[in-house]
């Protein structure tokens, strides 16, 4: 934007001259200025004021002159919903500026500054940067978002909001200062979003966000080199799945962007499609942050009265809690709940849906889906080099091995993990006898048929699906297995497996100071409170959120009346007992797979459990539920 700065050098030396020849005076503003007038007047100002702070540095760290902007990408960290942005550089404003396309979905954009940085990350202070928005019809329309910071070894959350209310103040540097006590490192990172759209909010085209002339600098105000040559790494968001159920058939309620302070309720109306899909075996999911971690929906207009549901003890009214994952990011809430309250016809239900939490709240996406299981895999075979792409519904893969082809058994599933333009995948068996076979591709095709469990990064296609379509007999599937998608997709890899699944359970009861760790076929744990014992009844699980060198993990009950007992390791030990389910993440025991060990009477099973796994593993927390079923 060097050719902005210099115009700028000349208008401020011409009213320097103006000055001079009017003795020094200016207009005054009369009374009679609007107030818009005045904010105008006000924001020209602010932006005046931002421009010579931009010049007073000699230097920007990155200016996009070279075109280079491989350190930046699309972030999920923030808000796991956010839309995929396309990204380039344009000529914008009298320079070079990044231009981030809006998808139809918030903007959130990573920007490797611990790359970019390098040994000189731990210095940064201050981020300034230039940002302007601009809409496709030309319409100018207000816009506001964030910058974030992830700092130190946890990467702590902060943030700095931005907004461009007024045309005149469009394009306007922005800042972000690192909080005090925080430093930029390895795995640190900022993300650039655009959160709130005026103009998307009254139906007009998302507006695109250009980002100029951004600067790092130290405590001192010194400049600070950036190495653009750094490529961008998204972060893990470490999808948390746990405590729910898959969905499919999933309808988005679109533009439900909303958030309050504890016990305020908001909102929005139901449109058409999220009244049609709310069917038995449906779930209402929610993507959102809390205070308190909860959140639950409210039907203000029930025929049966003003309603929540999901909110279990938070109102002390010892109500059934929605599903809600070890994260606190994502609460689910079943068909079969709010039908408890607000009975089975939806048309009674009314027509707004809203949120709330026992302390502010926020909520990034809702969305309805048809409720299906949550996989893992157990005695998985790897499909050795399946990795290729496609294009939208063009297919692709490879011969089956010997070992694919014999893991193929009822109770079996197909896993491929995978990412996709439009979030799903599905299998094709090109050379089936009964003819060519789409098998999990739902209605993308407008055939209905039964979808795969997709999460736009792991898919399950059970072998009863493919039998479903293809026979039972595994020797008529042909010899090739191929993927496709709706959009350009890309499979990683691909593994078959026993299909376990994950139970979905609420009313959780968090057991205290039940971290620990230990080397491979090593113990450790703690003494069972009285809250997790009363807990431990038919239909109960624990659950335990953990890491292990070989993936897996159980329990152990060592004091059991019946004699030190493992539950759950499966074959680990040679004794070819039954498995807990785990996904290197997440383990769930089952009070009937104890009970099976130990009896049916909790007392019997002494004051102590332990975890133990067959590599080095750590327990983070552990937890009570009551599933679902």
């Amino acid at each position: 934007m060097k050719a902005k700065k210099i115009a700028a050098l000349l208008l401020a030396s011409s009213m320097a001259l103006s000055l001079v020849a009017c003795g020094g005076k200016q207009a005054t503003q009369t009374d009679s200025t609007s107030a818009t007038e005045a904010e105008e007047t006000a924001a020209a100002e602010d932006a005046a004021k931002e421009e010579p702070a931009e010049e007073a540095a000699s230097e920007v760290s990155i200016d996009f002159e070279d075109g280079v902007f491989g350190f930046v990408g699309n972030d999920k960290t923030v808000n796991s919903a956010a839309g995929d942005s396309t990204f380039s550089v344009e000529d914008y404003n009298g320079g070079k500026a990044l231009k981030i396309t809006s998808s139809g979905k918030a903007i959130y954009a990573g920007i490797q500054a611990d790359a970019l940085l390098g040994d000189k990350a731990s210095e940064l202070k201050t981020v300034e940067m230039t940002v302007g928005t601009e809409n496709p019809d030309g319409t100018f329309y207000s816009t506001a978002g964030n910058i974030y910071g992830f700092t130190g070894e946890k990467n702590n959350k902060s943030n700095t909001a931005w907004s461009v209310y007024l045309e005149t103040a469009n394009p306007k540097t922005i800042s972000y200062t690192v909080p005090d006590g925080e430093t930029f490192g390895a795995g640190n990172y900022l993300v650039l979003s655009l959160e709130n759209d005026t103009g998307k909010d009254k139906g007009a085209t998302p507006a695109n966000l250009y980002v100029a002339d951004i600067t790092f600098k130290d405590a001192s105000g010194n400049v600070l080199a950036a190495d653009t040559s750094a490529e961008y790494v998204a972060a893990d968001t470490g999808s948390d799945r746990s405590n729910l159920c898959a969905l499919t058939d999933v309808v988005e309620f679109e533009g439900f962007a909303v958030s309050g302070d504890g016990w305020s309720q908001a909102g929005f109306t139901m449109p058409q499609e999220i009244l049609d899909a709310l069917v038995p075996g449906s779930v209402v999911e929610i993507t959102y942050s809390s205070e308190n971690g909860d959140m639950w929906v409210v039907m203000n207009e029930a025929a049966a009265g003003w309603m929540r549901v999901g909110q279990g003890n938070a109102d002390g009214s010892g109500s059934d809690s929605a599903y809600i994952n070890n994260s606190k990011t994502t609460a689910q809430i079943t068909f079969e709940q709010i039908a408890a309250l607000c009975s089975d016809d939806v048309s009674t239900w009314g027509t707004t849906m809203q949120c709330e939490a026992s302390g502010a709240w926020e909520i990034y996406s809702v969305k309805v889906g048809k409720k299906a299981p949550s996989y893992a895999l157990t005695n998985a075979v790897e499909f050795p080099d399946f990795a290729v792409s496609g294009d939208g519904w063009s297919q692709a893969g490879f011969t089956m091995p010997q070992e694919i082809i014999d893991a193929l058994v009822p109770g079996s599933a197909v896993e491929v993990t995978y990412s996709s333009e439009n979030g799903e995948i599905w299998l094709v068996m090109n050379e089936a006898a009964v003819g060519w076979s789409r098998v999990g591709q739902g209605n993308y095709d407008g055939s209905g048929s039964d979808a795969a469990v997709c999460d736009g990064s792991k898919a399950y296609i059970t072998y009863e699906q493919i039998a479903a379509i293809c026979g039972d007999d595994v020797s008529t599937w042909g010899t090739t297995m191929q993927c496709e998608a709706s959009g350009a997709w890309e499979v990683y890899g691909v593994r078959v497996g026993t299909a376990s699944e994950f139970k979905m359970i609420n009313n959780l009861v968090q057991v205290p100071d039940s971290a620990a760790s230990g080397d491979g076929w090593s113990q450790a744990g703690f003494t069972m409170p009285q809250e997790m014992i009363d807990a431990l009844v038919p239909g109960s699980v624990v659950t335990i959120s953990y890491t292990s060198e070989n993936g897996e993990l159980w329990v152990v009950m060592n004091e059991a009346a019946v004699g030190w007992s493992r539950v759950g390791q499966g074959n680990y030990d040679g004794s070819g007992s039954d498995s807990a389910v785990c996904d290197g993440k997440t383990c769930q025991v089952t009070y009937e797979q104890i009970a099976a060990i130990c009896g049916d009477d909790v007392a019997t099973w002494g004051t102590t459990m332990q975890c133990e796994a067959s590599g080095a593993w750590e327990v983070y927390s552990v937890a009570v539920g009551q599933s679902a079923e």
